[in-house]
């Protein structure tokens, strides 16, 4: 008998340290999430493109802490409203920049076509995260930002 009562003191004592071990295991993750780089309000964010052929432009994006947004894709720039929260992302656009409402400018099918394509996937976009100098957006179509530091 002293066998058994050794075995169901060790299960006890196993069963006892399940518990714990799981609640480190989620303290670790909500404060690893917790601790990931903050969203860059107020910083000047370049897309992680080459400029279009004949020009020297590439999209920005400018995101302050009240959610007022500044859209700057290839031919246009665009006002929006951003909500940012620690992993989610929600861009509308302006009423006058719906995908099929972008002003009219000289640029040329090419760029206005890619102006409707980044629109429509910074509207999609569902989520952020920050490593470093990078900010991705994620959504159908993943969206790659390079922070401005000069």
């Amino acid at each position: 008998m002293g066998a058994c009562s050794t075995i169901r003191h060790s299960l006890l004592a196993t069963r006892m340290k399940l518990p714990s071990a799981v609640l480190i295991l989620l303290l670790t993750a909500i404060s690893s999430v917790s601790a990931a780089d903050p969203f860059p309000f107020g910083s000047a964010l370049m897309l992680d493109s080459k400029p279009m052929r004949g020009s020297k432009r590439v999209p920005m994006l400018q995101i302050e802490e009240d959610g007022a947004a500044s859209i700057d894709l290839w031919c246009v720039s665009l006002r929006g409203q951003a909500t940012v929260g620690d992993i989610s992302f929600v861009m509308v656009p302006n009423l006058d920049a719906a995908p099929g409402n972008i002003p009219q400018t000289d640029c040329d099918i090419d760029r206005k076509n890619r102006d409707a394509e980044l629109l429509a996937a910074l509207t999609q976009a569902t989520g952020w995260r920050k490593s470093g100098e990078v900010v991705e957006l994620s959504g159908p179509t993943p969206l790659r930002f390079f922070l401005m530091t000069n």
